[in-house]
């Protein structure tokens, strides 16, 4: 089934054309051009979700993302420093080139997703943190608890612990405090930023690597492809009466497939996705730049033609490299 909007991934068919061009990294949303000592990634309208990419791209879903990390990268680059560098396109973004670290820096405030249904399932302890007795879903954590995941290639990323990263040397000791204490400072910052706004920040990740021997912040942050959100109105009373919370992320896709049998096992078929689903999860992610930024989400116009459309990606791109 194809898909009646125009979407990033689709128009570019054609791959850019950069000079110092050294490789293309296609990932599940973003294409990597590596240019030695810059990237340029370009962030389709792709979804995943269970490490697995769904068949049908979200309209818009790339430009809210790009414009998303860059509005929070700029927010907390007195806290940490980041790659980022310019995004002449609001789907693209350029800036330094780091060595990623082999870890995900996932910290939780609520017991949500994967954390409930770890808890769900009988277990007490994720990542090595243990877990108090008589939690339900959706409760807020007695204090934010940071649970990492190895950063896999290809396949499902695996919880692990703060003292299995040190012991097998994924990072040393001294670099995981460092990125514990700055996932611990991005995530009270992106609270603060949240309750501004009338929204909860549930749980997010955070991706750091090495730039000239110092610790940068990489990627994305606190967009809803690595963060969940709740609405902070009516979180309490919905809570009491078991309800369940009205969010913004991508939780809700997560659910929906679960709900249709498929959370990425081996024999299981990915579920159908309709014009009208597209259409609300593109909605969803329009609707939490807006709550986040305070600012109307103005859609990129892509041209038709392909050639024309990485022509004139390229043009703005080539002043920042």
């Amino acid at each position: 089934m194809s898909s009646n909007y125009p979407d990033s991934f689709d128009v570019l068919t054609i791959p850019l054309k950069l000079p110092g061009l050294l490789s293309v990294y296609h990932g599940k949303v973003r294409d990597v051009y590596d240019l030695g000592t810059k990237l340029v990634m370009v962030t389709s309208n792709r979804i995943s979700a269970f490490d697995v990419i769904l068949q049908r791209p979200i309209p818009g879903k790339g430009q809210v993302l790009n414009q998303l990390a860059s509005y929070f990268l700029t927010a907390t680059e007195d806290i940490v420093p980041n790659w980022l560098e310019a995004v002449p396109v609001p789907f693209v973004s350029i800036g330094k080139k780091c060595k990623p670290y082999a870890v995900e820096m996932v910290i939780r405030g609520y017991l949500v997703g994967h954390a409930w249904r770890q808890y769900a399932a009988g277990h007490r302890s994720l990542c090595g943190v243990p877990l108090p007795e008589g939690l339900k879903e959706n409760d807020q954590l007695p204090n934010p608890i940071i649970t990492p995941t190895t950063k896999a290639s290809e396949g499902h990323d695996q919880d692990i612990s703060r003292e299995e990263i040190i012991a097998q040397g994924i990072v040393s000791e001294e670099v995981y405090v460092q990125l514990e204490a700055y996932t611990q400072a991005l995530y009270q910052r992106g609270v603060q930023m949240a309750t501004k706004r009338g929204l909860i920040l549930v749980d997010t990740k955070y991706e750091f690597g090495d730039y000239n021997g110092k610790v940068m912040l990489m990627d994305e942050i606190h967009t809803p492809d690595s963060s969940r959100y709740f609405y902070a109105e009516g979180y309490e009373e919905r809570q009491a009466a078991g309800q369940e919370q009205k969010q913004l992320s991508k939780e809700f896709v997560r659910r929906w497939l679960i709900d249709n049998g498929f959370q990425g096992h081996e024999g299981q078929t990915v579920p159908i996705m309709t014009d009208e689903w597209l259409e609300e999860i593109s909605a969803r992610y329009k609707e939490l730049y807006e709550l986040v930024t305070g600012t109307k989400f103005i859609p990129y116009l892509y041209h038709q033609d392909p050639q024309w459309e990485a022509a004139r990606i390229e043009q703005a791109i080539l002043p920042y490299i």
